[in-house]
């Protein structure tokens, strides 16, 4: 079995596996009806585990879905309803208990400390649905939907970031590094990206270009990335931090200084980074990037179920 918690932790040659993968499980289902199982049934039997400590709306649907397309099932258990170290059980515990009912577990928690101990207690796959840190399902899924639309490697594209550095942008820097691709990344400078995060990518091979200057990021860009600026339960002063992303505010405007052809993604949910008539413009693939979640998704269970192709 394999984790999938961080895409620092993956290497390139199991990345690439499990885009491929997914390229190929997409093209079978061109004339399948949502609840119809892959030929194979390659996951028949397996009970994937679902819990989420925060909101969720594309993460929950895709895993869904893309267990039962695979011939599975799942169970969502909500995080109020359990123990997790509180009221007497240990998350050890607890762990074993997940192990003992499910195949695989997915969580999405507001704890790193919490998805590293599931990982270390587990005896089943371990998935990060999205973590403070890290969301690497939602990153991997972002860069199969471009070199879709792309119809190339990634590492012949100019990819943006424009706003907030966020946990999206941690595991877009992280696969940024294991495909050998450049990122630019467009922010104020009070909010540039973990040092941390910086310092690992410098270490083994990345580009990564940080510009306080949207219209310097932009410019030239085959693809460009934004989030919502105030995320759920982001505890700042939430006018103070909008005030500072003002003029990152992805405009018809800014998108001009990207190549004619520049394809706009948005993790979703919206909110104002972004103007109405990018975000439903030709340009605007957000739709298309939410559904490749659930393709991408099954690719990932496969890899931690050892079944990729």
């Amino acid at each position: 079995m394999s984790h999938f918690v961080n895409l620092k932790d993956i290497s390139s040659k199991d990345l690439r596996k499990i885009l491929i993968d997914a390229k190929k499980r997409k093209k079978m289902r061109e004339n399948l009806s949502t609840l119809e199982v892959d030929k194979g049934a390659p996951l028949k039997g397996k009970l994937l585990i679902q819990m989420f400590e925060k909101p969720s709306l594309r993460t929950r649907l895709s895993f869904h879905l893309a267990i039962k397309q695979l011939g599975g099932a799942t169970l969502t258990l909500r995080s109020n309803e359990l123990h997790l170290g509180r009221g007497g059980e240990t998350l050890e515990d607890t762990a074993k208990i997940l192990s003992t009912y499910g195949d695989a577990f997915m969580l999405r928690t507001d704890s790193e400390e919490k998805i590293e101990n599931f990982k270390k207690n587990l005896k089943i796959p371990v998935i990060n649905g999205l973590s403070p840190n890290s969301h690497p399902t939602q990153a991997l899924s972002d860069i199969f939907t471009i070199e879709e639309i792309k119809n190339k490697s990634i590492s012949k594209l100019k990819i943006v970031w424009i706003g907030d550095s966020n946990n999206v942008l941690n595991s877009l820097i992280a696969v940024s590094v294991k495909l050998k691709f450049n990122l630019y990344v467009g922010c104020p400078k009070k909010y540039y990206p973990n040092k941390f995060i910086l310092n690992w990518a410098k270490r083994n091979g990345g580009n990564i270009f940080i510009f306080d200057d949207p219209k310097k990021a932009v410019s030239n860009a085959d693809v460009i990335i934004s989030d919502k600026v105030i995320s759920l339960n982001d505890k700042v002063d939430k006018k103070k931090k909008l005030k500072f992303f003002k003029s990152f505010r992805i405009t018809e405007k800014l998108i001009k200084l990207a190549k004619e052809d520049c394809v706009f993604l948005h993790c979703l949910p919206r909110g104002t980074e972004v103007e109405e008539k990018v975000f439903l413009s030709k340009k605007s693939k957000v739709w298309q990037q939410a559904l490749n979640r659930v393709h991408v998704q099954k690719s990932i269970l496969l890899y931690c179920f050892n079944k990729l192709r």
